[in-house]
């Protein structure tokens, strides 16, 4: 559960808290140049696109992510500077017509190409709730729902509260801080497609440019916190300019009005404040929760005789997961696990799966788990391919013992190298 609610938070509250500065200033400080329904037809065209690029990444082989993500960022980050230049233009004098038509188009562009970046990425968590052999009426898929709802909650709230101070707070205030987060996420996709055309040497690699991709690889994480700690700045500025009444009032009716919004302003402060702050702690505390090491059980002991492995079918009668090893002729350790599944059956295989590898699996109350992805294996699939499955390993019953061939295990030893 909260691997997803991590998930949806670290890729979408940078799109969340620009998003609502951009919608917030266009809304109400450049009516003239309607940016403010430009940029929701922006967001609407750029959710339509990244559903559509979504689907096709899921179904097909047609779409290489990394050149895509190289045109989107490219479009994004020419408007993005297109947008700052009429900012700019736009304090200096009244745009005109004309002007002001381009700056609604310039505004679409960027956020559409915002949106068509980062949603895609949201779509796809879906299709990973329900693995091949499972049912969607499932205690798993309920929590993987719950933990990607959360965070989607998490970010909308935190957008809607950052757009509701965005519009409170003074203009210039706020203006200032729509530019410089402008120019925060401008430097991470500018860095973006710079790393996509070195590794494409569509651009000749440069020293210099390229230790620039590198020192960048970290930035995303740096960016999220300084956004997060600029909508901390803003619930903090309109709790204090929410603690006396601002303007003039004539007789009382006004002034319980004033003092009305006052009490709505320091309510969305908190809500911004309890938001960021928890953001926070889900991204450091939660998160090293949810990656700590887990140490897989050691190998039980077992009898190789001649060319097979013998194991009790006493040792394995409980229900419970049962690691293995094998030392194989080239001296790599290949090891296997062993569940009972009901009265007749074994859940036999290798402690590697073809998606994550030979990480191993584990047992958490009476649930078999990877250990790289944290997905509830359904112990009746233990032994079948597909998924997250571990590698079945073949195997029979005799004389009251289970036997698996020893060059099984030597065919599978590549996994563990």
């Amino acid at each position: 559960m909260l691997k997803y609610c991590i998930l949806v938070i670290e890729n979408s509250l940078v799109l969340a808290i620009l998003g609502a500065l951009l919608w917030g200033w266009g809304m109400v400080h450049a009516k003239e140049a309607l940016l403010g329904k430009r940029m929701i037809q922006g967001c609407l065209t750029g959710t339509v696109l990244a559903l559509i690029l979504a689907i096709l990444r899921r179904t097909t082989t047609l779409i290489n992510r990394s050149y895509w993500n190289m045109w989107i960022l490219s479009v994004a980050f020419i408007t993005g500077l297109l947008f700052i230049i009429f900012f700019w233009r736009a304090g200096k004098k009244r745009l005109s017509k004309q002007g002001a038509g381009v700056f609604g188009t310039v505004s679409f562009l960027l956020m559409g190409a915002l949106f068509f970046y980062t949603l895609p990425t949201l779509f796809l968590y879906l299709t990973e709730f329900v693995l091949p052999g499972e049912s969607i009426f499932s205690t798993e898929f309920l929590f993987k729902f719950i933990g990607f709802a959360l965070g989607i909650g998490i970010v909308l709230l935190a957008g809607i509260g950052v757009f509701k101070a965005g519009i409170a707070l003074p203009s210039r205030f706020t203006a200032s801080l729509l530019i410089l987060s402008l120019i925060l996420v401008l430097l991470d996709h500018g860095a973006a497609v710079i790393q996509v055309l070195l590794a494409r040497r569509i651009i000749p690699m440069i020293r210099w440019l390229f230790k620039i991709v590198v020192a960048a690889a970290g930035y995303k994480t740096v960016l999220l916190y300084l956004l997060i700690g600029m909508s901390l700045l803003m619930a903090v500025v309109l709790c204090l300019r929410s603690l006396r009444p601002q303007g003039v009032y004539r007789n009382p009716a006004e002034l319980r009005k004033i003092r009305a919004a006052m009490h709505k302003r320091r309510r969305w402060s908190g809500v911004i404040s309890v938001l960021a702050l928890g953001s926070v702690f889900i991204l450091t505390g939660l998160k090293a929760y949810t990656r700590r090491e887990v140490v897989l059980s050691p190998a039980e002991p077992m009898t190789i005789a001649g060319v097979e492995i013998l194991i009790p079918l006493e040792q394995v009668q409980d229900g419970h997961l049962h690691r293995f090893a094998y030392i194989t002729k080239e001296n790599t350790e290949v090891r296997f696990i062993v569940i009972k599944k009901n009265a007749s059956a074994y859940g036999v295989g290798l402690d590697a799966c073809d998606i994550c590898g030979a990480t191993g699996y584990y047992e958490r109350k009476d649930e078999v788990i990877c250990r790289l992805c944290d997905v509830v294996m359904n112990k009746s699939t233990i032994g079948f391919k597909g998924g997250c499955n571990p590698v079945p390993l073949a195997y029979t019953t005799q004389g009251g013992k289970l036997v698996i061939a020893l060059t099984h295990l030597e065919a599978e030893a590549h996994r563990f190298k």
